[in-house]
């Protein structure tokens, strides 16, 4: 579908500078920009020229999709951890979800980015805050689907206070990112999940 960005002033189609992408390619093309910003740069260091410069488009293009850099970095965000994917709707078990956050954990350039957001809580919180109000709260009630799930095939405790063991997970995610190295493999990562869970009595079921 033709769009006024496709059209000159004179209403006929208008030839793009070469290299400048258009439409989904310019979408595309100001996420990834606005993440490797992020990532290189953190939050607070990244500007909209900068991102429509890297992209390869005019600063009205990412204007005209974002109202400011909070609502471009947190759709960045939702982009980059598959937030509205519907593919990504939950974990067979605690064994497939510790797997997937190993996979992910074993990624460095995943755990840059996971360590700039944490430290935009002093340097840049409006983005933390947006980010949670927007996604609100879907990824973490996807975890606690998932523990409660286990607690009632008897995988853990059933007197077990499921807030207590959630804040015990965010904290050693946090704890992974800080304290072990970018380089640890994904088998080590999710052996390192485990391990604090079976403190907290997880028995896996296995059929």
């Amino acid at each position: 579908m033709m769009t006024t960005d496709d059209l000159g002033t004179t209403g006929t189609r208008a030839a793009r500078p070469a290299g400048r992408p258009r439409n989904q390619e310019a979408d595309t093309a100001i996420l990834a920009a606005a993440l490797d910003l992020l990532i290189e740069h953190g939050a607070q260091q990244t500007s909209i020229e900068q991102v429509a410069k890297r992209a390869g488009v005019t600063r009205a293009t990412v204007y005209r999709r974002y109202a400011d850099k909070t609502a471009l970095l947190v759709r960045t965000l939702q982009w980059a951890l598959h937030d509205n994917d519907p593919a990504v709707a939950g974990w067979r078990d605690l064994d497939h979800m510790f797997e997937e956050w190993a996979l992910h954990l074993a990624d460095p350039r995943n755990r840059v980015l996971l360590r700039r957001v944490f430290g935009t809580v002093d340097d840049y919180p409006e983005l933390v805050r947006t980010y949670r109000e927007t996604n609100g709260g879907r990824r973490a009630a996807v975890v606690r689907e998932a523990l409660a799930a286990a607690r009632e095939r008897g995988e853990l405790p059933s007197g077990l206070d499921l807030d207590v063991v959630q804040e015990l997970l965010t904290s050693a995610v946090t704890g992974h990112l800080v304290g072990r190295p970018d380089d640890e493999g994904a088998e080590e990562i999710k052996a390192y999940f485990l391990a604090i869970m079976r403190q907290v009595g997880y028995r896996r079921h296995i059929s």
